[in-house]
């Protein structure tokens, strides 16, 4: 682990590379272990803590590096052509870890400025708050908490409502959702994440029925960025356009990783009763040059999306619609782009691909996996093209942000 007050903002994109590139293999030599016990292993974590990936998102004055998402994008990709559950895990992670820029400065310190081992998971489900002297009594069930069993704290979205049951309302009279930070030590995870895919990520959920949570452990993301002071340089940039350019770039970085396995294969793969080995055969060629073409040219895109993003937080401090709406739609369309260009691979690598010990077949099953999460949607293209023809949009984290 770094040493305790390194700048982890003077670190370049080389460097964070160079880090991604130590944990790289040893979180790919976990993964079938992951892929088994479905949660990421001790020693695949001590490798990503120790290059410090888990607080990449994290506001420099917490001890995070505060990096920019042009930076973020090859750092996430470069770890999920080792091992897309890691990467996941380390994407989502940051997100959270984001958070920071707007919670209390002590409640901050305490989940990641005094602990380098830090991480903060959540995930949807059903969760109520009641408003009670001091806090609050929290009531959830939540699940999808990418990496919950790894977690030093964890956290629900409740819809809060008074201490006589009523809902209380924001000023535009919609009720609020007010996010709770748990320490993770004080409940008890499910064991329901059996998934085809990212297997390795844990997703698990908890449930607790009235557990207090001190009120300054609490905080209203919708509001957060015109609420709170600036403590960071990423202050404005939207939780769901992190996802997108994150998720996106775990789907190229396994994309990336078939490829190079199909590569690899094909030197001196010989299908049965054929004359040529892959490597020799023009219809191959063929498939390579244009799955190649297409990782490629989704990647171009979402970086430029991401330059975008970089440029109106550092211009104007927040992100203009005509950028949330780019990376949108280019994280959308990475995933669908990565996805569409290794299936002809894997189905040309023949039986052998179908084998647990085949390179292709976990970062196959992992990037099916991340085509059907919420940042997939095919319904953001439809959102993108009707914005494109004059229609209105919403601010409201899935259809921008």
């Amino acid at each position: 682990m770094d040493a305790p007050g390194q700048d982890l903002t003077a670190l370049d994109t080389d460097a964070w590379l160079a880090r991604a590139a130590k944990a790289g293999p040893v979180v790919e030599s976990f993964a079938p272990e992951a892929d088994r016990n479905r949660r990421l292993t001790a020693g695949a974590m001590a490798a990503l803590h120790e290059q410090a990936l888990f607080r990449l998102l994290l506001p420099a004055v917490y001890g995070g590096a505060e990096m920019t998402l042009p930076v973020f994008l090859p750092v996430i990709e470069a770890v999920a052509r080792h091992d897309g559950s890691a990467a996941w895990c380390v994407a989502q992670g940051n997100g959270c870890a984001s958070l920071a820029g707007f919670l209390e400065p002590a409640l901050a310190q305490e989940i990641w400025g005094r602990d380098p081992n830090g991480v903060l998971a959540w995930g949807p489900g059903k969760a109520e708050a009641r408003a009670v002297e001091g806090g609050y009594s929290v009531t959830a069930r939540t699940g999808f908490a990418s990496g919950s069993h790894h977690a030093t704290w964890l956290a629900a979205h409740c819809m809060v409502f008074e201490n006589d049951g009523t809902p209380r309302l924001d000023p535009k009279g919609t009720q609020e959702n007010r996010t709770m930070l748990i320490p993770a030590a004080t409940v008890e995870l499910s064991n329901s994440w059996d998934s085809v895919g990212l297997r390795g990520t844990g997703s698990d959920g908890f449930a607790c029925d009235g557990l207090f949570v001190p009120g300054e452990r609490t905080v209203v993301r919708a509001t957060m960025i015109d609420d709170r002071p600036v403590v960071s340089s990423l202050h404005g940039m939207p939780l769901m356009s992190v996802y997108a350019i994150g998720f996106a770039a775990v789907a190229l970085g396994l994309s990336r990783g078939l490829f190079d396995a199909f590569v690899a294969l094909a030197q001196d793969k010989r299908p049965r009763g054929a004359r040529f080995t892959l490597k020799e055969n023009p219809a191959v060629h063929e498939e390579v040059a244009r799955a190649d073409a297409k990782i490629r040219g989704a990647r171009a895109f979402l970086a430029e999306a991401a330059e975008a993003g970089a440029a109106d937080l550092a211009a104007e401090g927040r992100m203009s619609v005509d950028t949330l709406m780019t990376i949108r739609l280019a994280g959308t369309h990475a995933i669908h782009e990565a996805k569409a260009a290794v299936d002809p691979l894997f189905d040309t690598a023949g039986t052998g691909a179908v084998m647990a010990s085949s390179p292709l077949e976990r970062r196959f099953r992992d990037i099916r996996a991340v085509g059907l999460q919420m940042q997939a949607r095919k319904t953001h293209l439809q959102t993108w093209g009707s914005w494109a023809l004059g229609g209105s949009v919403t601010s409201d984290g899935v259809n921008v942000g």
